[in-house]
């Protein structure tokens, strides 16, 4: 199912997405169809994380370099 949307936004950030949309030939409602898809994924990312922290934590996973050697 398909919901239209309506927003309204300050001229200087409709002139900005004008130009990206020229740009990258793109219509604007796909870079903005894009840009809440990546909001979205990046909020449900970071509600994991702080979900698994603690109890990464709690197993002496701290940094990257951690990760690395158990995935390795």
């Amino acid at each position: 199912m398909k919901q239209n949307l309506t927003i309204t936004i300050p001229d200087d950030l409709s002139q900005e997405l004008q130009e990206i949309s020229k740009a990258e030939a793109k219509p604007v409602s796909d870079l903005v169809r894009e840009s809440i898809q990546e909001y979205i994924t990046i909020y449900r990312f970071r509600q994991i994380r702080s979900k698994v922290i603690p109890f990464a934590q709690s197993q002496g996973i701290i940094t990257d370099e951690d990760v690395f050697k158990i995935i390795s």
